[in-house]
């Protein structure tokens, strides 16, 4: 939790971050966070009248395929999906607790490779895996 929220969400810290304030400046905070929580309960609205439209899209469907009597195992090889390749492990490192790790040499370093370089001395080529 951020600092302005634990003051925002408790009421004597509020009150004494308020205490050098005009009433003005109260003023303006309370306008402010009226403003603000009433584009807050827009954005929910819509997300929940969004999120009705859709299920009743969805009941629709379900409907229509059960009149035809078809299934969805009759028409899931129709759904284009492309499962991502996993990338075989180019590196292999055992840690100090004999867990075994493996890495692609793809994207950040795992900490646990970090920490074996920084341990031992050595780069990633002395882990390759052969």
């Amino acid at each position: 939790m951020t600092d302005i929220v634990k003051i925002l969400t408790r009421k004597n810290s509020l009150r004494k971050q308020c205490q050098d304030l005009s009433i003005t400046d109260i003023e303006k905070i309370i306008v402010d966070l009226s403003d603000i929580l009433k584009e807050k309960e827009a954005f929910e609205l819509e997300r929940v009248e969004a999120d009705r439209e859709k299920n009743a899209k969805i009941d629709m469907i379900r409907k229509t395929m059960q009149e035809a009597g078809i299934g969805f195992d009759d028409i899931k090889d129709l759904v284009a999906t492309s499962p991502k390749k996993k990338v075989e492990a180019k590196y292999r490192i055992t840690d100090a607790n004999g867990d075994t790790h493996e890495w692609s040499g793809r994207g950040r370093t795992p900490l646990a490779f970090q920490e074996y370089f920084d341990t031992q001395g050595v780069t990633k080529d002395a882990c390759l895996i052969k």
